[in-house]
């Protein structure tokens, strides 16, 4: 092995000498702390992810390391971040709520219960659920047609107004033209001021 490391004016081979050791020594003790030394390295870079992440398990900093160039396994990370007490307490993930049953709007009788369909355009489903985006939720609604099982209309917003199932339903009449009479729109009761129920039109 060369001595092309130098500390200041004196080589390996000086400081050896002044040490009185034997540079076979000198680069036993280097190799021994080598470990020590990139554990301490590897260490600080997961306090500051974990710290920058505070909802991330080990495996999600595993990822982020193997990212940054690090090869290391997840029960290194794992013990690492046990020991520094870095582990983040799971919660449960906010859902907004895209149903309310307690209103004071009138209760529409289900007309969609026990139809037989026999075709398209006799019974519209709808319903609302959220995407969670990268720093907001987002609310889609959708209208499906029961007998062919294909969405028929659909709205995106950041909002749960009625507007956002109108929208939705007026794209799917719009499209479908569905015969005066003969179709029944049903969705449970949402938050949208009552709009979500049975309709016939």
């Amino acid at each position: 092995m060369t001595t092309g490391l130098s500390q200041g004016e004196f080589n390996i081979d000086r400081m050896c000498w002044l040490a009185g050791v034997s540079r076979a020594s000198y680069y036993r003790h280097w190799l021994d702390s080598a470990p020590r030394r990139a554990e301490t390295g590897l260490r600080d870079l997961i306090q500051k992810m974990a710290l920058g992440n505070a909802h991330y398990g080990y495996r999600r900093i595993g990822a982020l390391l193997r990212r940054e160039g690090w090869q290391v396994n997840h029960k290194c990370v794992l013990r690492i971040m046990r020991e520094d007490n870095l582990l983040c307490l799971r919660t449960r993930p906010f859902v907004p709520a895209t149903t309310n049953s307690r209103h004071g709007w009138q209760v529409v009788p289900n007309l969609a219960r026990g139809m037989i369909l026999s075709g398209v355009n006799q019974l519209w489903v709808a319903d609302i659920t959220f995407l969670h985006l990268a720093e907001e939720f987002a609310f889609l609604a959708v209208v499906l047609d029961a007998f062919s099982r294909r969405v028929v209309g659909w709205a995106l917003d950041t909002h749960l107004r009625a507007s956002l199932a109108i929208e939705a339903l007026e794209m799917a009449i719009t499209d479908r033209r569905p015969a005066p009479g003969g179709l029944v729109h049903h969705s449970d009761r949402g938050v949208q001021g009552g709009f979500k129920r049975s309709s016939q039109h």
